[in-house]
């Protein structure tokens, strides 16, 4: 049986992959120590999510390792190298504003974490695909300094000099920026992964990704607005909207739509390979917007929020990936399910709770 190791299995990324690669047969190893409730608190643990994978997928294993631990990777990938198919590498430090707090934790998950897995998979599955799910982020604040960026009534937009509709492709640089120490940590990553694809001939595939999102998403203030968006709508709570006036802009896709983008990857995958993921324009909503869209699809009539005149050291003003080079790569994905959806899913998730 093939077998896929999959690193921050119980998270929003993970969990949907295991679900993913279990329905095509794989077995599948899921190392996840729940870093997330260190980050975030108890109320964003993946205990529940780990919980469930082990009760409905028979053939998953879950294993609590931490990903700066090498020898405990190294026996993970002796064991199963005869039968290791791809990795899937999702876990990560994913905070702006955590990573300022502890620099040394934040590099050492996010940039030597990634290497461990890196080299394990050369030294012992050099024909595995390696998925690695980076940010676009590595982009800095560059995308801030667009000239055709425009402020309208609920939105920030950006346009082109001809006036058509702009997004983000992977020619953007990511030097010269300023990052945040996540984004810079990511960066580092990021690189690396090309370098192993390019130097090395490893099958690695980097996804910058914009804001990925589903219902099995454990948001919180420091990550994952749009759940955390919902979570506070749906239960009355207040949220703080930091900078932008609320009409700072992103791209959302949902968890399923961005791992059938790595299964498509992995049926022909191209060595180093860079690609932009998110939801595209249709996609994608300020915070203002969402608000108005939960609301609406919730039958609620929420409005205890604040702005602060501070926005996130780094973050973005507009982001809207550009999905051109993955669709000319691999033109049989496609988007499934569009933000309404995917926010009628988070509501309904919550709901349950």
């Amino acid at each position: 049986m093939k077998t896929a190791i999959i690193t921050g299995s119980s998270g929003l990324i993970g969990s949907q992959a295991t679900k993913f690669f279990h329905n095509k047969g794989y077995k599948v190893v899921g190392i996840d120590n729940d870093m997330r409730s260190y980050f975030f608190g108890e109320s964003s643990s993946t205990k529940e999510s780990n919980q469930a994978l082990m009760d409905d997928f028979s053939n998953y294993e879950h294993y609590n390792s931490d990903i700066r631990d090498y020898a405990a990777l190294e026996s993970l990938f002796i064991k199963y190298s005869s039968e290791l198919d791809i990795i899937i590498h999702t876990a990560a430090q994913p905070s702006h504003d955590w990573a300022a707090k502890e620099p040394l934790t934040d590099f050492s998950i996010n940039a030597m974490g990634t290497m461990n897995l890196l080299e394990l998979t050369r030294l012992y599955a050099p024909n595995a695909t390696f998925i690695f799910t980076s940010t676009n982020k590595v982009y800095g604040d560059t995308p801030n300094f667009l000239k055709g960026i425009e402020e309208l009534d609920q939105r920030w937009e950006c346009y082109t000099e001809s006036g058509a509709e702009y997004s983000i492709d992977e020619t953007m640089s990511i030097d010269n920026s300023k990052h945040s120490v996540f984004g810079a940590s990511k960066v580092a990553a990021d690189i690396m992964c090309q370098e192993y694809g390019k130097y090395f001939g490893i099958k690695t595939g980097v996804f910058r990704g914009g804001c990925l999102t589903g219902p099995n998403h454990a948001g919180a203030e420091l990550h994952g607005f749009l759940s955390y968006l919902v979570k506070c709508i749906v239960n009355d709570k207040p949220y703080t909207i930091f900078g932008y006036k609320g009409k700072q802009v992103r791209d959302n896709i949902h968890s399923y739509d961005l791992v059938n983008m790595f299964w498509h990857f992995h049926q022909n995958p191209i060595p180093g390979a860079v690609y932009n993921a998110g939801g595209g324009r249709k996609n994608s909503t300020s915070i203002l917007e969402a608000i108005h869209s939960i609301n609406r699809l919730a039958g609620t009539k929420w409005s205890n929020y604040t702005i602060s005149e501070d926005n996130r050291v780094g973050d973005h003003i507009w982001y809207i990936s550009d999905l051109a080079k993955f669709k000319g790569d691999y033109p049989e994905w496609e988007i499934t399910i569009d933000l309404e959806e995917t926010l009628q899913q988070m509501i309904d998730f919550e709901l349950k709770k």
